[in-house]
């Protein structure tokens, strides 16, 4: 969709004003393309409701639970991401992320406030399993809104959070067969055998409406397994890995960090929103948009491209919609009908992925 940015406030004012009574008048439809498939028209309104990525299956019933007895929706999404923040077996959040390349585990996190317009972040933060609690102190205590690295660590220490190793024996194995394997001729042993579990790599983002409606949004991650020391992707930036405000609702992403950073995907999708866009919707255009901006490296012969990517979003009234790059993907949602995973909108076909070697880096997060 291409607009100037005359047309751009102006729809912006009429969708703020009827934003409770439908779709606002001159902004159309998203309609069905070739290359994507809708997986449903549209899905139900209701609150309160928390959305999350699918490894936040536990989370978002948590999550809910907190909100039915009062809890504010921040505080609520942030304890449903500690669930695998402080999970060892889940090697792409927290405690057991997986690491850099040279084996130490740095973690993102950003969070948001609706109800307050506040917001926290913190950046290749080490020592410390829950870096969404971490951003929230930034969000409470401060007058920044993103710390990183030696100075994120620090601030947390001083916050009184409890440092500790936060590679697993598992993680550090994973981490040795790759070293390992990067070049048959060095002096490292390859040692598949002994490396049982299987390379996992992504983020947890939730989203939560309250009965009332206010809204609260967090992601949290260990980033991109390997990655160069001091590399940080979409998950701590506002605006990117999350994104919310209170009139609207809410977004935020996993997969491919340095995609989604280069078109504030959480932010597009969440003004989609306030353009009259349903979740869904608004989640599919920021697919769109991302493969647009995608270099050309990434993209195979048919143009398609070599990572994935997953939006979420949740809108005031209780919408909830997700979208990934390829059919076949998952989310998390919990609400008057329980928590449970339903199945994401896509763009292209599972037949339609990238056939060939595709570069390690393009499928992380």
């Amino acid at each position: 969709m291409s607009i100037t940015r005359r047309d751009f406030f102006g729809a912006g004012a009429t969708a703020a004003a009827s934003f409770a009574l439908g779709r606002p008048a001159g902004v159309a439809p998203v309609t069905a393309s070739p290359f994507w498939r809708v997986s449903r028209a549209g899905r139900e309104a209701g609150r309160p409701a928390v959305i999350a990525s699918a490894n936040g299956l536990r989370g978002v019933a948590k999550a809910l639970d907190l909100m039915q007895h009062g809890a504010d929706p921040l505080d609520a999404a942030i304890a449903g991401v500690n669930i695998q923040e402080l999970d060892p077996t889940d090697h792409s959040v927290g405690l057991g992320g997986l690491p850099n390349e040279e084996g130490v585990v740095q973690l993102d996190a950003s969070c948001m406030h609706g109800p307050t317009r506040r917001a926290g972040a913190v950046g290749a933060i080490e020592d410390i399993a829950t870096p969404s609690l971490v951003a929230k102190a930034v969000m409470d205590y401060t007058d920044h809104i993103f710390l990183v690295g030696a100075g994120a660590k620090q601030f947390a220490l001083e916050m009184g959070f409890t440092p500790q190793d936060l590679l697993t024996p598992e993680s550090r194995q994973m981490w040795l067969r790759w070293k390992a394997n990067l070049n048959p001729n060095d002096n490292w042993l390859d040692h598949d055998d002994d490396v049982k579990g299987a390379y996992t790599h992504g983020t947890c983002n939730m989203n939560a409406v309250t009965a009332s409606g206010d809204i609260g949004s967090v992601t949290t991650t260990s980033g991109t397994s390997w990655k160069l020391p001091g590399r940080v992707g979409d998950s701590p930036i506002i605006g990117a890995g999350q994104y919310n405000d209170n009139d609207v609702g809410a977004a935020g992403s996993t997969g491919r960090g340095e995609a989604n950073i280069k078109i504030c995907g959480a932010f597009f999708v969440v003004e989609q929103m306030r353009l009259g866009a349903t979740p869904e919707e608004a989640c599919l255009r920021a697919l769109q948009r991302a493969v647009a901006m995608t270099e050309a490296r990434l993209l195979d012969t048919r143009k398609h491209p070599r990572y994935d990517l997953t939006y979420y979003a949740i809108a005031k009234d209780g919408r909830y919609g997700s979208a990934n790059m390829y059919e076949g993907a998952q989310f998390a949602i919990a609400d008057a009908a329980g928590a449970r995973l339903e199945t994401c909108a896509y763009l292209f076909k599972r037949d339609d992925r990238p056939t060939g070697p595709v570069p390690a880096h393009a499928l992380t997060h």
